[in-house]
């Protein structure tokens, strides 16, 4: 279950199915012909991710996932098939390797006693001008 990324890559490559749809674009009358462009569908639950890299899986694949948990992943950049089926099992192993990675923790900022006593004399500054817009009183 806690496997890396390389066997996740595995698992989806091989439960990945691929269909070839019409392409538009670059490629004339071929384009018309023949079908280039990859559509690969993949179940995010047949790579067995462990909690925190399924969440972040989920996160990264946005409108690629459908509500059953699928993944639709359309590759039309190339002219020909094989080109377009690479660059699509690329993408889907760019995504999970991505999903592997841990978010780098934020280092919380500190301020020392003068930042503190300038940001809270800019405040009471500030807070002066905006006490000053009220409405103009007429005594």
């Amino acid at each position: 279950m806690a496997d890396g990324p390389e066997a996740a890559i595995e698992r989806a490559l091989a439960h990945v199915e691929e269909s070839f749809i019409a392409a538009a674009g670059p490629g004339g009358q071929n384009v018309n012909k023949v079908a280039t462009a990859v559509q690969l569908r993949l179940s995010i639950y047949a790579l067995r991710l462990a909690p925190e890299v399924f969440a972040r899986f989920k996160e990264l694949a946005g409108s690629k996932m459908t509500a059953k948990g699928e993944i639709v992943l359309t590759a039309r950049r190339f002219r020909t098939q094989e080109q377009n089926r690479a660059d699509g099992r690329e993408r889907l192993s760019e995504l999970i390797r991505e999903a592997h990675k841990l978010p780098e923790k934020r280092a919380k900022s500190r301020l020392n006693r003068v930042g503190k006593t300038q940001r809270l004399e800019g405040k009471k500054k500030r807070g002066a001008v905006k006490a000053g817009r009220g409405k103009v009183r007429l005594d």
